[in-house]
């Protein structure tokens, strides 16, 4: 599982501008069954995503073509997780420790 933490590095007029994309883009990924979550980060700075997928390369280069990144608005910090707890709704996504 994927944290994914964007930083915004432009004016919210910008952001703002290209947040119908970024939805669009959000929407895809949520139909592919990558994202599960997702939402702004309070002070409204960036925002955080939350990804499932057992392959790093793909997660960041699902990232790299997120309208925002793109077009230099903003930067990603991708932290990979071992989701071994999970709430009974997100019991699919439970990962266990290897050995």
């Amino acid at each position: 599982m994927f944290i994914l933490e964007l930083t915004y590095i432009a004016p919210l007029d910008r952001i703002d501008a290209l947040l119908d994309s970024h939805v669009a883009w959000l929407d895809e990924h949520y139909a592919a069954g990558v994202f599960i979550a997702s939402g702004r980060k309070e002070p409204r700075d960036g925002g955080v995503i939350l990804a499932v997928g057992d392959d790093r390369a793909a997660i960041e280069e699902v990232v790299a073509s997120d309208p925002f990144l793109v077009d230099g608005l903003c930067t990603y910090r991708v932290t990979e997780f071992l989701a071994t707890k999970v709430a009974p709704e997100l019991a699919p996504y439970r990962q266990t420790l290897a050995g």
